[in-house]
């Protein structure tokens, strides 16, 4: 049997180039097996279904190493699991080395273990790059005053008080704005609310 198997990191991301790939390879392919989720670690239903499959003289096809995962340790003992345990061969179309069907002798296979084991060190370094860049991103995002999570609830009634210093001309507007800890908009949208309730208590 000859499987191959897609990898997304998310469900908005495209498969299509992947499986354009797939159907490109020059092997007729089985079944694809594809899982819409990070790659940090293999616990991913399809793959897993995959890998219950997979035997002795099997074929998994990915177009490149890190579809089939971005944790060095956990790519090179999936590898060996396939292609050591189960005795099935693996082969990935971005890199020929990598393709243990034509590597037998013992030089072929030492040469896909070290250019293996190099790209899953480089794979691993761009996930570790992405989760430094996204946490540098969302300190920098916070220091400019963007909030994240859910919108806060306000409840008007709370702010009557402060409105009615405003009115008295005891604060300013700005003051007022930020005391409520509200955007422009919601402080309006506020101000609305509370007129509302003062001219229907």
């Amino acid at each position: 049997m000859i499987y191959g198997y897609v990898r997304v990191s998310t469900k908005e991301q495209h498969e299509d180039r992947q499986l354009i790939a797939l159907s490109e390879c020059g092997r007729k392919i089985d079944k694809i097996f594809m899982d819409k989720q990070s790659g940090k670690d293999f616990k991913r239903s399809e793959y897993q279904r995959m890998l219950k499959k997979i035997k002795k003289g099997d074929i998994l096809i990915v177009k490149s190493i890190d579809r089939l995962g971005r944790n060095y340790n956990e790519i090179i003992e999936q590898w060996r699991e396939i292609t050591k345990t189960k005795n099935a061969d693996i082969v990935v179309l971005d890199i020929p080395v990598l393709d243990t069907t034509q590597h037998k002798d013992f030089l072929g296979m030492f040469i896909s273990d070290l250019v293996l084991q190099l790209l899953s060190y480089v794979a691993e370094n761009e996930r570790k790059n992405i989760i430094q860049r996204q946490s540098e991103g969302i300190a920098a995002a916070k220091a400019k005053g963007v909030k994240f999570g859910r919108p806060q609830k306000y409840d008007a009634k709370e702010y009557i008080h402060i409105y009615k210093q405003f009115k008295e001309h005891k604060i300013t507007q700005k003051q007022a704005m930020e005391m409520i800890g509200a955007s422009e908009t919601t402080y309006y949208r506020i101000v609305n609310e509370i007129k509302a309730i003062i001219q229907n208590p």
